[in-house]
């Protein structure tokens, strides 16, 4: 079976990612080749993934003592409850280290799959299956595991890498069109914090990704938004510094998602979306970003009807408690709010070098209301 390979290297462990379109069935010999140790197997499964998709895994892992366990994938079930529920059954069942959790399913089982993987015998392999378009190009890669609690998102976790991802963009077939906006959100961040030739070529090709689900161009685009990730998550694993320009939009959007209770009404995609627009407005406000460059940005929203109007999902009112929610973001470093801007397409501001008032962030958004 053809798939393109990427290596991600970082200080904790080199894996790899194997990208292609319908490579399901080579699971099964690619855990031979880099775990062969492996004797049971755990899916923990998104259970509204087709039950097609999931018998196809399932035959690729014939050889194996596999155990399925499924997930409603919702971020209220990404808690500490369900992860030790989880590890309950891995233990009752003896698994050992040198034994395998699969995620198989979007970013919430994906982050709940590793940190269960992390903290069971203190490590099990781990192997990332991504199958939505957002887990396959940003949730899935570098580490990062965590269960939401009641005061915000991800606040519960560890850095625990992957042993292997595999990326099947023909699983994306079925996914819905909000879905693959959702999606498509990640790699438009991609784009803006690093790579200006890619937001470019988004422009042209974006339609084709996320209504045509066109296989090759859906490839390139994965593919293209690891490597920015992977060049980042390489020389900062842990997030010290570098790395925390991932979080553009996504102090906004975190605290959008904790603000619906994460409830489907705007979903992490959407809420990054959300947050990437208004956090280029905020940085034009600062005059960094400059009028050409928001001009473009904007364009490339509308074109696409892309999520751009905070009134349409929170009320005037609601604003103060948004701004709560950002207050408690764990990458802030005292009672300000640290946020990663834009300078221009391509780049961003320094981490840790933007640091605003909560009382400036809140009269900021209202005044969208003004």
């Amino acid at each position: 079976m053809k798939y393109h390979k990427l290596i991600v290297k970082t200080k904790s462990k080199v894996y790899p990612i194997y990208f292609g379109n319908n490579i399901l069935n080579s699971v099964g010999g690619l855990i031979k080749k880099n775990l062969p140790a492996v004797k049971k197997i755990c899916i923990i499964v998104d259970d509204k993934l087709s039950s097609i998709i999931l018998k196809k895994l399932t035959k690729s892992l014939n050889k194996y003592d596999v155990i399925i366990y499924k997930l409603s994938s919702s971020e209220k079930n990404k808690n500490i409850i369900v992860a030790n529920n989880i590890i309950g059954k891995l233990l009752k069942k003896n698994f050992n280290r040198s034994d395998c959790v699969i995620a198989f399913g979007g970013g919430v089982v994906g982050d709940l799959s590793a940190f269960v993987s992390n903290l069971t015998k203190r490590g099990l392999k781990f192997i990332n299956m991504p199958t939505t378009l957002l887990a396959q190009v940003d949730a899935s890669i570098g580490g990062k595991t965590g269960v939401n609690s009641n005061e915000g998102k991800n606040l519960i976790g560890t850095f625990y890498q992957p042993d292997f991802i595999l990326t099947d963009v023909s699983i994306l077939n079925s996914l819905p069109k909000r879905e693959m906006i959702s999606g498509y959100g990640e790699i438009l961040k991609h784009s803006l914090i690093l790579d200006r030739k890619f937001f470019f070529w988004l422009t042209k090709n974006a339609k084709k990704i996320i209504y045509k689900k066109n296989n090759n161009i859906l490839v390139k685009a994965i593919m293209k938004s690891c490597q920015i990730k992977n060049k980042i998550v390489s020389k900062d694993e842990k997030e010290k510094d570098l790395r925390m320009i991932l979080n553009f939009g996504h102090t906004f959007g975190h605290a959008f998602e904790r603000a619906k209770n994460f409830s489907k009404k705007l979903n992490h995609g959407e809420a990054v979306l959300l947050g990437m627009y208004i956090a280029s407005e905020l940085s034009f406000k600062k005059k960094m970003l400059d009028s050409k460059e928001l001009f473009f940005i904007k364009k490339h929203y509308s074109a696409l009807s892309l999520l751009a109007n905070i009134k349409k999902f929170f009320k005037k009112k609601e604003i103060n408690n948004i701004v709560g929610f950002m207050k408690k973001d764990k990458k802030n470093f005292n009672e300000k709010i640290n946020l990663i801007l834009l300078e221009k397409i391509g780049k961003t501001t320094k981490p840790k070098k933007i640091n605003l008032k909560s009382k400036d962030i809140e009269t900021f958004l209202k005044s969208y209301y003004s």
